[in-house]
């Protein structure tokens, strides 16, 4: 371990709780190994990790940075005078913050800071959590030091000799202890006798997911199932006004599952969008899944997570444009074959990565090192 004090570190990324989550994870491995550790964050503004990164203990910058409209192009002007700004605003916060080392966890911020950081002279450490390489990681990748990376293969988006295979950090409250089955069936109000479904969305909600439930509660309601329904903010509403019509419907309906150990814990079954820090927990929990990708983003890249665990008999695969229509009967269905449930438990418990804060924070660490002898000799 370096000797060094008040190492420096700035993280930057976000946009979704994918990306904040497992940011915070190697954030806490860091101060855990180096306690006088000084970690500052950068956001995006208005996006969860303002409110998300404070909660956990860290400072947040935020950049006025947006997203590409890919769709509608002649909304992309205000996007790169967003761009322009946030890269000015990079310089000042580095300049004035002098980093050791700038780790990049994906998300909208990522982009300005690393590339302004790598410029400054940082070194850099990224992360990339997809089984697809996001655009801003991919032109990263000339800059960064060490890319650490969750899928094997990726060297067909990044230079071989920099990828290093550390998984992607989880939420340290689903490992950190063991959760006893009666207290979480108690936490959610759920019968212990009955197979439970998990369904989630991410933190800011699925549209398609959503609908799926909506159109398909009075088949629950038949099935003798019970379910655990995070909706994400953007639906919670919807999702209420929907479940209203239904008074004894055995759904459990949140806008954000803050426990999650909990909900895992009695889900028989978990519906999840192909997010790569869903299927690392899933891959970490052992969890029997049917994923359902989100075709809204960036080259597709949750598909291609999908099918990297469905290729494995890991996972099943229900495209979203069928949802609405296939998604709670099937789950109603498949919750009930135990052989299935075990065998898709079992392979995807082969795909597990764990402890993948603290390898990344391995490989932070022998930057820092290298960086320090550089100065040394210069």
């Amino acid at each position: 371990m370096m000797q060094r004090k008040n190492i420096k570190v700035l993280i930057s990324g976000g946009g979704t709780g994918g990306h904040i989550f497992p940011a915070i994870a190697i954030a806490n491995a860091i101060k855990s190994r180096y306690p006088k550790v000084d970690i500052l964050f950068v956001g995006a503004d208005n996006r969860m990790e303002m409110e998300k990164v404070p909660a956990a203990g860290y400072p947040i910058i935020g950049l006025p940075v947006a997203g590409f409209d890919r769709r509608k192009m002649w909304k992309n002007v205000a996007v790169i005078i967003k761009l322009i700004k946030s890269i000015l605003k990079s310089y000042k916060i580095i300049k004035n913050y002098r980093p050791d080392i700038a780790i990049g966890v994906g998300g909208y911020a990522s982009g300005p800071s690393l590339r302004t950081a790598a410029a400054m002279g940082v070194p850099c450490l990224i992360q990339e959590q997809n089984s697809y390489a996001g655009v801003s990681n991919k032109l990263l990748a000339k800059k960064a030091q060490i890319i650490c990376v969750a899928y094997e293969g990726m060297d067909k988006f990044f230079p071989k000799q920099k990828i290093v295979v550390t998984g992607n950090p989880i939420r340290q409250d689903l490992t950190a202890s063991i959760v006893n089955k009666e207290e979480a069936y108690a936490f959610f109000k759920l019968d212990p006798n009955k197979k439970t479904i998990l369904i989630i969305g991410g933190s800011l909600g699925a549209a398609t997911i959503n609908k799926s439930i909506m159109a398909g509660i009075h088949k629950i309601i038949d099935s003798n199932i019970q379910v655990i329904w995070q909706s994400g903010k953007f639906y919670f509403h919807e999702a209420q006004q929907s479940l209203s019509q239904y008074a004894q419907a055995p759904i459990v309906l949140s806008e954000f599952i803050s426990r999650m150990d909990l909900a895992y814990a009695v889900a028989d079954l978990v519906v999840s969008r192909a997010g790569a820090s869903s299927i690392s927990e899933l891959c970490c929990l052992q969890k029997p899944c049917v994923l359902v990708p989100s075709p809204n983003v960036a080259e597709d890249h949750q598909t291609m997570n999908a099918l990297a665990l469905v290729k494995k008999g890991a996972a099943i695969l229900i495209k979203d444009k069928d949802a609405i229509k296939e998604l709670i009967p099937f789950c109603l269905e498949m919750v009930h074959k135990e052989d299935q449930l075990k065998d898709l438990s079992k392979n995807i418990s082969k795909l597990s990565l764990p402890d993948a804060a603290n390898k990344i924070v391995d490989q932070v660490e022998i930057i820092l090192k290298l960086n320090l002898q550089k100065n040394k000799h210069e």
